[in-house]
């Protein structure tokens, strides 16, 4: 059951944390538009003051789910980034000195990327 779970946040970690991204942006605005400018959410988004008595842990909360968003969309982007660059090389020498880091990255991101080093190694000949 954990195998599975891991394995659907794999496949969706791009739009996931793109979704925590915004999720905590939103939230991160609530709480500073709620302690810094508290006529503003009343009127615009029509929350009401015990809402607003919550503000600091918004305001916390917010910064915690924005922080997790962006380290995954960076993390996500840096490890694509890497896996094609190497990928690229029709040099089987080149591949082999980044071989176990290779696999390791990819072992952590989604099967397609799975699929291409497999394809990859095929092709130069790997084991």
């Amino acid at each position: 059951m954990a195998g599975r779970i891991t394995n659907f946040f794999r496949e969706l970690v791009l739009p996931f944390s793109i979704i925590l991204t915004i999720l905590g942006l939103f939230i991160l605005i609530i709480g500073i538009t709620g302690i810094w400018a508290t006529d503003f959410p009343e009127e615009t988004l029509n929350l009401t003051d015990d809402i607003l008595e919550w503000s600091p842990y918004f305001l916390i909360i917010g910064f915690i789910i924005l922080g997790t968003g962006i380290w995954y969309l960076y993390s996500y982007l840096k490890n694509r980034k890497f896996i094609l660059d190497e990928l690229e090389t029709n040099k089987r020498s080149e591949l082999l000195k980044k071989h176990a880091e290779l696999k390791n990255t990819v072992k952590h991101m989604p099967s397609k990327y799975q699929r291409m080093l497999k394809a990859k190694e095929e092709e130069l000949k790997i084991r």
